[in-house]
């Protein structure tokens, strides 16, 4: 999920307006189920040679697959520490930063954009860090496959793709059905993370987690919390300062 509004998002057909049937037999008989609403669009891009030297090099050392099923995250980073998933990691720049500034943490980045997912493997090869980890495919598949109950101490979803108009917002990824599953997953006192340069997307985030049971708002005033110095600030949000654009943090904790 990249970190900037997705233009191509608004030609595409809405299900409400053009619904796949729940189910089409083909030439074997086997029944097809309807095509669910992703909160994504999957992109075209050219792979540099930096990123293609990190898919090459990179994934065989710290690449994660589905099929790995359900993960001992203790065994696969060698100790028992704190744990962060970033989910839609963009260019990967920002997890890059927070696994080195926090060598004593173990990251988990999950990323459907394959330029991206490269761009971050190189960069942990050349930095030389051991604590990350890389999906490279649909964060609720991760979850529900991969991630361990009350296992993670964090997770963080910075700059989602915002689904502006009214009939695309049910592809929004923050909705209650997601922050329930994603609760399970969280330790108690484990914090979810969010961050959006959409005002609309922040109200939405705060009604859907003011609902979700089990979460505690972290804002003082029970709305959005100051940009934490652990987040940071990316080329992108930089050049929204510029142009005057505000950027919203939200930040709940899990307390059941």
């Amino acid at each position: 999920m990249s970190q900037t509004p997705i233009d191509s998002a608004d030609n595409l057909p809405d299900e409400d307006q053009n619904p796949a049937p729940e189910a089409a037999t083909g030439e074997e008989g086997a029944a097809h189920p309807r095509r669910a609403i992703r909160s994504f669009v999957m992109r075209a891009g050219r792979m540099t040679e930096a990123q293609k030297r990190g898919i090459d090099l990179g994934w065989p050392r710290f690449g994660l697959n589905l099929d790995q099923g359900q993960l001992d995250l203790a065994a696969m980073f060698g100790r028992h520490a704190p744990r962060t998933l970033e989910i839609g990691f963009g260019m990967g720049q920002s997890l890059l930063e927070m696994a080195q500034a926090a060598p004593e943490q173990d990251f988990i980045g999950v990323e459907v954009h394959p330029p991206g997912v490269g761009s971050l493997l190189n960069g942990v090869l050349t930095t030389g860090v051991s604590n990350l980890r890389v999906f490279d495919c649909d964060a609720i598949e991760v979850l529900n496959q991969c991630i361990p109950d009350a296992s993670l101490d964090r997770v963080l979803l910075f700059f989602p793709d915002p689904w502006h108009k009214k009939k695309h917002n049910k592809r929004r990824i923050v909705q209650l059905a997601f922050v329930e599953q994603l609760r399970s997953k969280l330790k108690i006192g484990g914090i979810f993370h969010m961050a959006t340069d959409w005002e609309a997307y922040a109200e939405h985030m705060l009604e859907v987690m003011s609902a979700a049971p089990g979460y505690r708002n972290l804002a003082e005033d029970g709305t959005h919390v100051p940009r934490p110095e652990e987040r940071p600030i990316t080329k992108f949000e930089r050049r929204g300062e510029r142009l005057g654009h505000g950027v919203w943090d939200l930040k709940f904790e899990r307390v059941a």
